[in-house]
């Protein structure tokens, strides 16, 4: 029995980071097709300007909330109205997956 729970658990922690790795892939096509390295430069780390975060290795579930209050309105800054345009085009499981990449840099 110990041995059946030794690989079932062994099974599980393999799919969490395969998942994972699967959404950071993920996650590096969407910033390359919503066009973030406009703004954030290669791999989030060469903003356009000095107001523009650097976004690679940040806290995946602030990168996550920050998207989330960009597309409701929450948050506003100076550039809310074009990070609202490009939030509103992602669901929550692109958000994530956007989160996973940036975090992974």
């Amino acid at each position: 029995m110990k041995k059946i729970r030794t690989l079932l658990l062994g099974a599980m922690m393999a799919s969490s980071f395969f998942a994972g790795q699967t959404f950071a892939q993920d996650g590096a096509a969407l910033y390359a097709s919503k066009a973030c390295i406009a703004c954030h430069g290669v791999e989030g780390k060469q903003p356009i300007n000095d107001v523009t975060p650097k976004i690679a290795g940040q806290n995946k579930g602030y990168l996550v909330q920050q998207l989330m209050d960009f597309k409701s309105g929450d948050r506003s800054n100076a550039q809310a109205a074009q990070m609202k345009g490009i939030a509103a085009g992602l669901s929550e499981d692109e958000m994530k997956a956007l989160a996973e990449y940036l975090f992974a840099l």
